[in-house]
């Protein structure tokens, strides 16, 4: 079992590091205590915490001077400054020298709970692409990233495929990453010091596609001017990338049929076929079987490239993978725009782990790109994400709410929104099993608010039992 997260918190104030000590202790985090900045020094040099947390003003010192020591040491440590002095000017001053957040006293601890568990998730991904990125330098990820059951089951299919010279068909919706596949199968085999050339078959026009594999000779059609290579004569002894293969028209389909039997190609306007040695990838996000059905795809052909078929799986069958892909994405696109060290809300993770994705890793990847060009400061909040994205975590939401189905009722059955209040809240605790520490971070309010909630409602809660108006709440978590 991997150990609990363990926390730095720096406080010289002995009640209040006291009182944020035994939060971030229930919330199951190992925490060590410091007074001052000496203090501190002392705690990370035997061992690293995993975050730290630190009012900016200490006695000897300041947060600041504790972030630098570690920025000068090379550690990569994440930092929430806290101070009962906070000024936007501090604040700007904190995020520029490094520090992950910012907080002002009084303070929330539910608040602090929140932040401190989205930056160690954040750390953990940012670790996990690490290890990501150096198995990529190794070749164990083979490029592809992600560490759900199906991809790890389509980097072994990938691997087997590679010790193969056969051609090979790459089944997957569109955006999935098929020509990463094919790029991981050449580079997988005895052909990666050779060429890799891809082509979509859909981007050809019909009268030019035969000239485009094959090659012509000087003279051979109009325009012709001197002799030119094809496709095949550029990938000979490597691999042939052919895209969208479902878009070749018939009588193509017939000469890549003799291509893959007899290995050799004809160029248009020549009187001799010559030899090529291509192992050939195809890659097609419709279904092949049903366009054979359909008689506008070769039957021979299509059992000639399925004998070596893999499928890539969409992305709504790897949604473990969303986040760390999300935050590749998010590293990337911050890097383009030159911007700094960038980071994804929780309620944006939450927003894009609940969206389908019909578009794939593609639709992944424009949607944090459109979210680091909207997104000001360096924290990705839902609102820059692509109205679609949103909108289908909306109708997510109202779709689980006790009310949903409204738009259905006459406007006189509507429930005012102080009903819907108490039903939600109501559910919530249910759910929790009456803890309203747990209730009130769901609901996103402190613990307060959350007591005065149920009281206006009427409603309060026992284990597992809502207890009506005069009735008395024991055991109160």
């Amino acid at each position: 079992m991997a150990a609990s997260p363990h926390i730095l918190l720096v406080e010289d104030d002995v009640s209040l590091r006291t009182l944020l000590a035994e939060e971030l202790e229930l919330d199951g985090y190992g925490v060590t205590t410091a007074g001052n900045l000496a203090e501190a020094v002392a705690a990370i040099t035997p061992a690293l915490p995993d975050l730290v947390v630190s009012d900016l003003r200490l006695p000897d010192g300041d947060g600041l001077t504790l972030l630098a020591r570690l920025q000068a040491a090379g550690h990569r440590v994440p930092l929430i400054i806290i101070t009962a002095f906070g000024t936007v000017d501090q604040a700007v001053e904190a995020l520029k020298a490094g520090a992950d957040d910012f907080l002002t006293k009084p303070l929330s601890t539910d608040h602090l709970r929140l932040k401190v568990r989205r930056l160690l998730d954040q750390a953990s991904l940012t670790s996990e692409l690490a290890h990501y990125r150096s198995q990529a330098q190794a070749g164990g990820s083979l490029g592809l990233i992600g560490e759900s059951p199906v991809m790890q089951r389509l980097r072994t299919e990938i691997r087997q495929v590679a010790r193969s010279s056969a051609a090979v068909l790459i089944n997957g919706e569109s955006g999935t990453g098929k020509e990463l596949v094919a790029r991981a199968i050449h580079r997988e085999s005895d052909r990666r010091q050779q060429p890799f050339v891809a082509v979509n078959c859909a981007g050809i026009p019909q009268e030019l596609m035969e000239s485009e594999f094959f090659g012509h000779e000087a003279g051979a059609f109009t325009g012709a001017r001197q002799a030119r290579n094809g496709l095949f004569a550029e990938a000979d002894g490597g691999t042939l990338l052919l895209d969208e293969i479902g878009e070749m028209p018939l009588p193509l389909q017939a000469k890549l049929l003799r291509v893959l039997q007899e290995g050799t190609i004809k160029p248009v306007g020549s009187d001799h076929e010559e030899s090529v040695d291509v192992r050939v990838v195809a890659a097609t996000h419709v279904d092949l079987l049903d366009a054979v059905a359909r008689g506008v795809f070769r039957e021979d052909l299509y059992y000639r490239l399925e004998t070596l078929a893999i499928p890539v799986p969409p992305l709504r069958e790897r949604n473990d993978d969303v986040e760390l892909l999300a935050m590749h994405f998010l590293q990337e696109a911050a890097r383009r725009h030159g911007r700094g060290p960038m980071q994804l809300a929780e309620a944006t993770l939450v927003t894009l782990t609940d969206y389908p994705f019909p578009g794939n890793v593609r639709e992944l990847s424009s949607a944090i790109e459109r979210a680091v060009t909207f997104c000001e400061g360096s924290v990705v909040q839902p609102e820059h994400l692509p109205a679609r994205v949103r909108q289908r975590q909306a109708t997510a939401d109202t779709a689980a709410s006790p009310r949903a189905g409204l738009e259905a009722a006459s406007l006189a059955e509507w429930p005012t929104l102080e009903q819907l209040q108490n039903d939600y809240v109501a559910r919530v605790m249910a759910a929790v099993d009456g803890n309203k520490r747990r209730a009130a971070g769901i609901l996103g309010v402190n613990r307060r608010t959350l007591y005065r909630w149920l009281e206006a409602g009427g409603t309060v809660m026992r284990k597992g039992v809502g207890v009506g108006e005069g009735e008395v709440e024991t055991g109160e978590r």
